[in-house]
């Protein structure tokens, strides 16, 4: 027989589940930067943004990639040795010693709490064997998390003309850095004493508001004040950017309170929930049940809908294999989709063998023959 597929309703067998949920009442928003973003992390999507496919100085906030760079490639235990030439860099610093041997872990704190440049010199060396070969890692990591605008020229993000990425491109790597356990870990401590050194974070949105969980603040005179932040409520994750903002602690609470009021996240799918059953054919089994792979979350705002519709075959034929692929849930915002979830066989269901003939049965067939 064979397969097809279907797009099932909520008139057949109710398959189709819509999501309800209550209207936000928010007004606009606006930021003093020049440029900005607010984006939910696990969906990707843009709640608010405001110039941001404007190539902009980026500062420190470089340093999330280099931390995630070096995390990707390294080993928290890594002992490494600080060389003169690293010690000499401008701008911000942990006061690093020539000939002194810290753990790469101790270097990671210096250079997201402390946003020591002389730490990214001496972690872009040690990980990638000198700072340009280090450069090109942080390029070649940008161009995978899709950061199409974006340029590194070095580890710690002075100012250059080859230096720079987009609000929108911080929020990618903003996305992929939360998502790293230990970074996400080093970045959200307030303070912390390793290695022989107390240090204290520069991000204030930590002690502000709760549930920021960093990220990295910048600053040149020529970039100004640049800020990559996240927050948490409720089990949803934002991160906002912000370029070139004066006033950025204040906007970062403002486009939080904005985005977890006006975008709630809505589960469409839950992991492991049956989401239909199927007839099987040819086998001592009646039906097994269709289980989703995995959960799937989307932030809805007023006035939007949610809906999941499910593509799968009208039914299947034994042996089936319990934890195989057997259609899709595909989730729609408004009728456009936005995502799919593999849904899995979730039980074995084997052929069912014919009955043995009986005694009369056999002979009845022997003298027909």
């Amino acid at each position: 027989m064979p397969r097809r597929f279907y797009k099932w309703t909520a008139a057949m067998l109710l398959v189709l589940v819509l999501f309800s949920y209550i209207p936000c009442q928010t007004s606009a928003i606006s930021t003093s930067a020049t440029s900005a973003v607010l984006m939910e992390v696990d969906s990707g999507r843009v709640l608010y943004a405001q110039n941001e496919n404007a190539r902009m100085l980026i500062a420190s906030t470089t340093k999330i990639m280099t931390a995630l760079v070096a995390i990707e490639n390294g080993s928290l235990s890594d002992m490494i040795t600080v060389k003169r030439e690293e010690t000499l860099v401008e701008g911000t610093s942990m006061y690093l010693r020539e000939g002194e041997k810290l753990t790469l872990e101790t270097l990671l704190y210096g250079l997201l709490l402390s946003s020591g440049n002389d730490a990214a010199l001496v972690i872009a060396d040690a990980i990638g064997g000198s700072q340009e070969k280090f450069v090109a890692m942080m390029n070649e990591k940008a161009a995978s998390l899709g950061m199409t605008n974006t340029s590194f020229a070095n580890p710690n993000g002075l100012d250059d003309e080859e230096h720079y990425s987009t609000a929108l491109d911080m929020a990618k790597l903003a996305c992929a850095a939360v998502e790293n356990e230990t970074l996400a870990r080093i970045a959200s401590t307030k303070s912390v004493t390793i290695g022989g050194r107390t240090m204290t974070n520069h991000n204030k949105l930590l002690s502000y508001m709760d549930g920021c969980i960093g990220l990295k603040t910048g600053y040149t005179r020529a970039a100004g004040r640049t800020l990559v932040s996240c927050a948490v409520r409720n089990g949803q994750r934002l991160v906002a950017v912000t370029l070139q903002d004066g006033n950025d602690w204040v906007d970062h609470q403002q486009l939080y309170e904005y985005g977890f009021s006006a975008y709630p996240a809505q589960r469409a799918v839950t992991m492991g929930e049956t989401m239909a059953t199927l007839p099987v054919r040819q086998s001592v089994t009646s039906e097994v049940p269709l289980i989703a792979e995995r959960s799937l979350s989307w932030p809805v705002g007023d006035g939007e809908t949610l809906s999941v519709e499910l593509e799968i075959p009208e039914e299947l034929t034994a042996p089936v294999t319990k934890g195989t692929k057997t259609g899709e849930a595909v989730v729609y915002l408004d009728g456009e989709e936005v995502g799919r979830v593999d849904l899995l066989c979730g039980a074995d269901a084997a052929v069912a063998l014919p009955e043995p003939m009986s005694l009369f049965h056999r002979l009845k067939a022997k003298l027909t023959l």
